[in-house]
């Protein structure tokens, strides 16, 4: 044989045994599948993107930002009185968080007759959240506990209120095992 001599081939006619026919029909059930499973991977993306996303951090972010002002104020008026506010918080093993305040005022002596409001609040997921009131224990001293609380990382904003006036406002990240 002679290099680059040509072989007989055998060459099938079209349409012929072993190769498969590309009809109208074919074509359009290749693009319905293509196009079903496109639009079925982006249901499912957004549908797993908006139950994992509880939303925003405020419910109005127009009436916080209009509030703002006074927030200030009172975090100033919070400053002049001059408070000593310790927090303890621990989580039993059941899932049950047990927060203790001792509340101070500038000289010392114990602050009575507040009500203490806690928030538990997760900051990825709003859903949560435990909000509950502690109880004053002695004077000065308060104590109270949220179930179902889970290990992690948590913000934990602290509320006093007096005659429906709030006096104090603190929020804190911490980690509970």
């Amino acid at each position: 044989m002679r290099p680059f001599a040509t072989l007989p081939m055998q060459i099938p006619a079209a349409g012929g045994a072993g190769r498969p026919r590309l009809s109208g029909r074919t074509v359009l059930f290749s693009l319905i599948g293509f196009f079903a499973v496109v639009i079925g991977v982006n249901v499912t993306m957004m549908t797993l993107a908006i139950s994992t996303m509880p939303g925003t951090d405020v419910e109005s972010p127009y009436l916080a930002g209009i509030k703002y002002n006074a927030e200030i104020s009172a975090a100033r008026a919070q400053q002049a009185r001059g408070w000593h506010v310790t927090t303890h918080i621990d989580r039993g093993g059941d899932g049950r968080a047990i927060v203790v305040i001792d509340a101070r005022d500038r000289n010392g002596a114990p602050l009575t007759g507040l009500a203490l409001s806690i928030k538990l609040a997760r900051p990825t997921d709003q859903r949560a959240d435990r909000v509950f009131t502690l109880g004053e224990r002695t004077a000065g001293h308060y104590a109270g506990d949220a179930v179902e609380v889970a290990s992690g990382i948590w913000d934990l904003e602290v509320e006093a209120d007096r005659g429906g006036e709030r006096l104090f406002r603190s929020k804190n990240r911490v980690t509970l095992d």
